[in-house]
C-alpha cells in the first residue's frame, strides 16, 4: 500500500483516543487507552506514542504510510511552536508536546485546541464536508467552536479565534456571570450548565413545572419536559436557542460561513432546539445572510476529535 494516512490523537483529562484516517477524512482505526494524568506529562506522552505504535501495527497500513500525528488538547495551545501552555484537565503548563513527540515517532506532529479540531473532523468528513466555509458550535458544560475558513481552522492572532461561547448577546439586567469572567455570555445561558441553572432557578421560584420532580436535573430532561408541553421548560429552551441564534447572527455578518455546525451533548435535543435557533438567526440578519446559509447539527459526534486532529497534518 502507498496511500498516506493521517493519525489523530483526542487527548482527554481520563482517556486517549487514537485514530487513523484516510485522505478522505474517513476513520479507518480507532485504539483508545488510559491517559494516567497523576504520572505526569513524560509519562502520557509516552503513553501517547506506545498507543500510536500501536495502532499502527495493529492496521493494515505500514508506518511509512504515516503522514503525520496530530493532536487535539483542551486548553490554552501556542499552536506555531506546538506547545500546551496551559491544560487545567491535563493539570499541564508549558509542555512542548511537539516536539517531545517528533522525538519519540520521528513524524511531523501538529497539536491544537480540541474544539478547533472538532471543527476541523466535521468540516474534512462531517457536516460540513464538501465546504469551505463554515462555523462549529459545540454545546456541552460549556459552549466551544470552530472556525474554517477555505477549508482551514481560523486560528487568529494568538490561536484564541473561535471562542464563540463568549460572545456577549445576554442584555445587562438580565446577564450573569461566566465563567471566563464576563457578563452576558452565551455560554452563560446555551449550555448545559445554564440549561440546568435556569430550570433550578424556576424551580426555587417555585414555578409550576414537571421539573420540580426531578432531584438532579439535566439539560436532557429540560428538553424532554419540553416537547411533553412544560410551559417552564419550553421557556428556557427558547431562551438558550433566542441568545444562540442572535451569537450566530452575529458571526454570519463577520464571516458570512455557509454552514452553522452545532454538535455536542445539548445538540441532540433535536428539532424542538434547531427550528427555534433557525427562525431567531433569520429574524436578525439581513436577509442575503440567509440565503444558502444552514444550521444543521453535527454528525460526527464523539470521532470529530480524533478525526480532525488526523486532519491537521492535511498537505
Amino acid at each position: 500500500m502507498s496511500d498516506k494516512v493521517y493519525v489523530g490523537v483526542d487527548l482527554g483529562g481520563t482517556n486517549i483516543k487514537i485514530g487513523i484516517c484516510d485522505k478522505q477524512g474517513n476513520l479507518l482505526h480507532t485504539y483508545e487507552g488510559p491517559t494516567g494524568v497523576e504520572q505526569g506529562p513524560e509519562a502520557v506522552l509516552n503513553r501517547i506514542a506506545e498507543y500510536v505504535k500501536q495502532i499502527v501495527s495493529d492496521s493494515p497500513f505500514e508506518w511509512e504510510q504515516v503522514a503525520g500525528v496530530g493532536a487535539g488538547v483542551a486548553g490554552f495551545i501556542d499552536i506555531q511552536n506546538g506547545t500546551v501552555l496551559f491544560a487545567p484537565n491535563l493539570k499541564w503548563k508549558d509542555v512542548a508536546v511537539k516536539r517531545e513527540l517528533e522525538q519519540r515517532l520521528g513524524l511531523p506532529v501538529a497539536l491544537d485546541n480540541d474544539a478547533n479540531v472538532a471543527a476541523l473532523g466535521e468540516a474534512w468528513s462531517g457536516a460540513g464536508a464538501g465546504l469551505k466555509n463554515i462555523v462549529v458550535y459545540t454545546l456541552g458544560t460549556g459552549v466551544g467552536g470552530g472556525i474554517i475558513i477555505d477549508g482551514k481552522i481560523y486560528q487568529g492572532f494568538r490561536g484564541m479565534a473561535g471562542e464563540l461561547g463568549h460572545i456577549k448577546v445576554v442584555p445587562d439586567l438580565e446577564a450573569i456571570q461566566c465563567g471566563c469572567g464576563q457578563l452576558g455570555c452565551v455560554e452563560s445561558v446555551s449550555s448545559a450548565t445554564g440549561i440546568v441553572r435556569m430550570a433550578k432557578d424556576a424551580v426555587e421560584r417555585g414555578e409550576t413545572t414537571t421539573l420540580s420532580l426531578n432531584e438532579n436535573i439535566t439539560a436532557k430532561d429540560v428538553f424532554n419536559a419540553a416537547k411533553d408541553g412544560d410551559e417552564v421548560a419550553m421557556r428556557i429552551v427558547k431562551r438558550a436557542a433566542y441568545y444562540l441564534g442572535k451569537s450566530m447572527a452575529a458571526v454570519a455578518v463577520v464571516l458570512n460561513p455557509q454552514r452553522f455546525v452545532i454538535g455536542g451533548g445539548v445538540s441532540r435535543a433535536g428539532d424542538i432546539l434547531f427550528e427555534e435557533i433557525r427562525k431567531v438567526y433569520a429574524q436578525n440578519v439581513p436577509e442575503a445572510f440567509t440565503q444558502g446559509v444552514d444550521i444543521v447539527p453535527a454528525k460526527l459526534g464523539n470521532d470529530a476529535g480524533v478525526v480532525g486532529a488526523a486532519g491537521l497534518n492535511l498537505r
